[in-house]
């Protein structure tokens, strides 16, 4: 009966609706901003980006949503069996049966060949070679990856922090060691944020055939320590920017503080071994990133 009345909600409210809606959840939105937003302050951060460009910063921002958008429906695609099985991805378009395959594949390589195509005319082809890569490491080696070994949270943070060095080639028209230290720094801050996720959805993850937590046995005190130590390699990683010339005094505290922070949050994890210690991890992640980044680029506006 539920059904029912949720297919004919569906059809009620317009098929072109629908189809947008559609399209806006296939790409994952909140994912896909904040992916593109690492790529846009880093693309900021670049040294030969000295004035900005309101034209530029939305071309990259779009650009980085198409690409990012492509690679998370060649997901959706390629996971639908899976998502079906899952409470969280369940309504997915394609996993629900409300968009085809093959419309799925259509959407994935329009939206991506835009997107590379935009990099590489408007900004440069490393970019563009960058971006494409990350799209192809993501969709076709992580994805499939995830249900073979929990070594696919490591293939997966590659693409995860790419984006910082699509950014910074963007601008800088190579890859320097800032980009590189941008890119270090994203790739070890997933390591404990997506392993909170994990562990808050276990059980759905594990229905699913899903191998994301370095413990075959589920959230474990090995888990825990993981993102601790995690946390721990963000503390140097994060003092790199004042020493190479990239950052100031301000930042360097700021992103001192923000990498302490999360070691504390993962401690507490260790410490409580639960679903709200994991989800305090995760949400903690999500304003680590902005507030890092943030401060390296008010350090080089002032």
């Amino acid at each position: 009966m539920k059904d029912v009345i949720a297919i004919e909600t569906y059809k009620s409210e317009g098929i072109l609706t629908n189809k947008l809606k559609d399209y806006l959840q296939l790409i994952k939105p909140s994912l896909s901003i904040m992916v593109v937003f690492s790529s846009v302050i880093s693309y900021l951060l670049a040294p030969k980006v000295v004035a900005y460009d309101w034209k530029m910063i939305v071309l990259l921002f779009v650009a980085g949503m198409l690409v990012t958008g492509s690679a998370n429906a060649i997901n959706q695609v390629v996971e639908k069996d899976t998502d079906a099985v899952m409470k969280r991805t369940a309504k997915r378009p394609v996993a629900s049966g409300r968009m085809s395959v093959t419309e799925g594949w259509a959407f994935a390589v329009i939206t991506g060949a835009l997107g590379i195509f935009m990099l590489g005319n408007y900004f440069n082809w490393l970019s563009a070679g960058i971006a494409l890569f990350s799209l192809f490491l993501y969709a076709f080696i992580y994805t499939p990856l995830k249900k073979v070994s929990s070594v696919s949270v490591i293939v997966g943070a590659v693409p995860g922090a790419l984006p910082c060095l699509i950014g910074w080639a963007a601008g800088n028209d190579s890859l320097t060691a800032g980009g590189w230290v941008l890119f270090l720094l994203q790739f070890m801050w997933q390591f404990p944020h997506f392993w909170a996720i994990a562990w808050i959805s276990h059980n759905d993850y594990t229905r699913a055939g899903f191998k994301l937590l370095p413990n075959e046995s589920g959230p474990t005190k090995y888990t825990a320590i993981q993102t601790i130590i995690y946390s721990l390699l963000l503390i140097p990683v994060g003092v790199v920017p004042y020493f190479i010339g990239m950052s100031g005094m301000v930042s360097l505290v700021i992103v001192s503080l923000a990498n302490i922070f999360m070691v504390w949050k993962c401690v507490q994890l260790y410490r409580h071994m639960d679903v709200p210690a994991a989800r305090s991890v995760m949400f903690s992640s999500y304003i680590y990133l902005p507030i890092v980044l943030l401060s390296l680029l008010a350090d080089k506006i002032a």
